[in-house]
């Protein structure tokens, strides 16, 4: 049997702590390259396929995702098939959309929550879209939030990012600036791309944790160089891509910033392998290029929840495997 989830199937399946959970397991096992190689990418005539696949080390379903996008046009489409470790059966498809904006923010969460200080944080943000807005909402299902300041460009889009937070219960502000909004905070979100790919925060508060999700290509920017000097620690989701394929981390090797020995996998972080804050004065950053551990742990999961909740289409024809 296999189940379709349709988008609004995997919206209303999903969870934060479910999530957050399925991703410390994922993250607890021992590391395995060969289980998720590198993600490969075609491309042709302004088009691009890009496959992101794995094997977890838990006997979790195995699976991938693919991305068709269309720069040109401005659209993409996400399909994630998932098979059982025993039997190679195709267990379900989903639409990995929602998929993929959820996963990056639960990741981001669980990374922020074993590297920021105890108790409650103060926040700044950098960003209004929905990725700002989801990773506030991954943090605060997980920890307290004593406050959230968002800087944006456009005072109207920060004003309405907070106005969409509201529900959480959180004081929330806005700032005319990022150095404003990240002042005295203890956690940095910086979700938002540079539109003239020109870092978008250059100072980091001292003892702070930043979560930088907004440079995943070379061309992208949006940690300075002195904030990568600052740092007493990277931490990184897949470090070969972290360290050659984002544009911060280039522009950091370009200015003379030596990186390479405080550049650590988060997966040796959650398993204990490698001590994240050592110190509270300790300025920590977690980069993020989004990898397949996130995209089958939480699909996954959503499967799961979706079977718990009777959602989804069952489709009418059976992918059988083929003996071999």
């Amino acid at each position: 049997m296999t189940i379709f989830l349709t988008d609004a199937d995997v919206r209303a399946a999903f969870g934060w702590p479910e999530a957050v959970a399925a991703l410390r397991a994922a993250y607890s096992t021992p590391p395995d390259e060969a289980r998720f190689p590198p993600r490969t990418m075609a491309r042709g005539e302004g088009l691009w396929l890009r496959t992101l696949s794995g094997v977890p080390g838990d006997g979790a379903p195995m699976g991938a995702k693919l991305i068709a996008a269309s720069p040109r046009a401005r659209r993409a489409s996400y399909l994630i098939p998932l098979f059982d470790q025993d039997t190679v059966e195709l267990l379900a498809l989903l639409d990995g959309n929602a998929i993929t904006g959820f996963r990056t923010a639960a990741t981001s969460a669980l990374a922020a929550d074993a590297l920021a200080p105890a108790g409650p944080l103060k926040v700044g943000v950098i960003g209004s879209g929905f990725e700002a807005q989801h990773h506030v909402r991954a943090l605060a299902a997980i920890r307290a939030l004593s406050s959230v300041t968002v800087f944006s460009p456009d005072p109207a889009s920060r004003a309405r990012c907070t106005d969409r937070l509201a529900d959480l219960g959180v004081p929330l502000h806005t700032a005319d600036s990022a150095e404003a909004a990240v002042e005295g905070a203890a956690l940095v979100l910086c979700a938002a791309r540079s539109r003239d790919e020109r870092p978008t925060l250059r100072q980091v508060p001292a003892g702070a944790t930043v979560v930088s999700i907004g440079s995943t290509l070379p061309e992208q920017r949006e940690l300075g160089a002195e904030a990568i000097e600052r740092a007493d620690l990277i931490v990184a989701d897949q470090v070969h891509e972290v360290a050659h394929e984002t544009g911060d981390l280039i522009a950091a090797k370009k200015a003379g910033v030596d990186f390479a020995g405080k550049l650590v996998p988060l997966g040796d972080v959650m398993s204990g392998r490698i001590q994240g804050r050592s110190d509270p004065d300790a300025t920590v950053v977690y980069k993020s290029v989004g990898s397949a551990v996130q995209d089958l742990a939480v699909a996954a999961m959503c499967v799961r929840r979706a079977a718990e909740l009777s959602l989804g289409t069952e489709l009418p024809v059976t992918i059988a495997p083929v003996a071999k």
